[in-house]
């Protein structure tokens, strides 16, 4: 079995051998620390990404994988978010009840929109960094399927790789790697099913059918799983715009609404009320920590979700609302949550109290001085409609 004999010590320093190619592997994927300070012993310590690993279910390369492409997508989107027009000026009326309307804080309330290549590249690049783990190397690519899987990706809009969405870079290429050499990959092949399940394209054989169904399924899985991995990191710039596509990605699979579907005549809409912004000096430092109190008040008009055969069944229930607060200037992340609306809510109305806790030094190292009057931006994104997303800019300064 790999021991060079059955001798005691021989077998003895195979299973050492075992351990210790382990744990060099888990520490060379971020997966493991390792304290190798107290002599010949070893003191080995969980790390966020070996957390991942074991809390979804994943390979112990994948999370580092997941790492790499949401550092690469914050960077993207930390360079050219404030280049886009993804928002425009809407009546307070429509997003605030009561006291919020007249409240010194609100300084501007704007409308989202998905429809535009920054939020597109997001999306992309999102099920992009999926595709391309290590969840997927199994993926059948059986005989022929490469020329399959040409044909299919000149039918999608993202083709096979992100060059298509990457707008601020040449589309020229030179000479690289044979293109059915990419399409017998499994991961490119992965991409192209994503892709397939959300424009609704045809397949070429009825093999991909059950091939699309097995991808499409993991994907909840491994979206939460990249979520919880970004966490680590942020404090980073550019985190803000991130947590703010993950959100338009569960939409799609969750509701089967692409960002470019219309929006409801007359949809749910969501109003604001109550907002109350407390801070705190916190104990032996010179830094507050914040806490934003907020009111949901949820109206359905009478609306009600439609059955789409896009929608993964097995994650469609449920009405979900995320709620991102951060900084636009550098975009950093101050708090995250969302809430779900219940079934039962058709016609009359709902509301959810939540308290945002955050820290303030983040966004100060990046803006200034709280003196300045400093604002932050809460973005309220619906995980099952188009056309209802808003942000709204709150100050701090009392």
């Amino acid at each position: 079995y790999g021991a060079n004999s059955s001798e005691e010590d021989d077998v003895e320093d195979f299973f050492l051998s075992v351990v210790q190619d382990t744990v060099d592997k888990l520490q060379e994927h971020g997966c493991i620390t390792v304290n190798k300070s107290e002599g010949t012993d070893y003191y080995v310590g969980g790390a966020a990404l070996g957390r991942a690993a074991s809390n979804f279910y994943l390979q112990y390369q994948t999370p580092k994988q997941m790492q790499s492409g949401t550092r690469s997508l914050k960077n993207i989107l930390a360079q050219h978010a404030a280049e886009t027009k993804k928002s425009q000026d809407a009546p307070k009326d429509s997003f605030l009840l009561g006291n919020a309307k007249t409240s010194f804080r609100i300084q501007r309330v704007q409308t989202l929109t998905a429809k535009n290549v920054v939020s597109t590249y997001g999306i992309a690049k999102i099920l992009y960094s999926l595709s391309h783990t290590h969840e997927f190397n199994e993926l059948p690519v059986r005989h022929n399927e490469e020329e399959l899987n040409l044909e299919l990706s000149r039918s999608l809009p993202w083709g096979y790789d992100l060059s298509k969405v990457s707008w601020w870079m040449d589309k020229q290429k030179g000479a690289g790697k044979n293109i059915l050499d990419i399409m017998l990959d499994p991961h490119t092949k992965c991409f192209l099913l994503l892709q397939a399940f959300m424009f609704r394209a045809k397949l070429p054989i009825s093999d991909y059918i059950n091939d699309m169904r097995t991808v499409v399924e993991q994907i909840p899985r491994l979206l939460a799983a990249m979520e919880f991995v970004a966490e680590d990191d942020k404090t980073s710039a550019g985190n803000f715009e991130l947590f703010s596509a993950f959100p338009l990605v569960r939409r799609v699979f969750n509701s089967g609404v692409m960002p470019d579907a219309p929006s409801p005549t007359k949809g749910p809409s969501i109003k604001l009320s109550n907002i109350k912004v407390v801070r705190e000096l916190k104990k032996g430092s010179h830094f507050h920590s914040w806490c934003l109190a907020i009111d949901f008040n949820v109206s359905m008009n009478g609306w009600k979700r439609p059955f789409s055969k896009k929608a993964n069944r097995n994650t469609s229930g449920g009405q979900s609302v995320s709620i991102i607060l951060g900084t636009l200037k550098g975009g950093y992340l101050l708090c995250k949550s969302s809430f779900s609306i219940p079934d039962s809510v058709k016609e009359k109305s709902w509301k959810k109290h939540m308290k945002l806790e955050f820290e303030w030094s983040i966004a100060e190292t990046q803006s200034g001085p709280y003196a300045d009057g400093q604002a932050v931006i809460l973005r309220v994104v619906n995980e099952f409609v188009n056309g209802c997303d808003f942000e709204v800019e709150i100050s701090l300064k009392e």
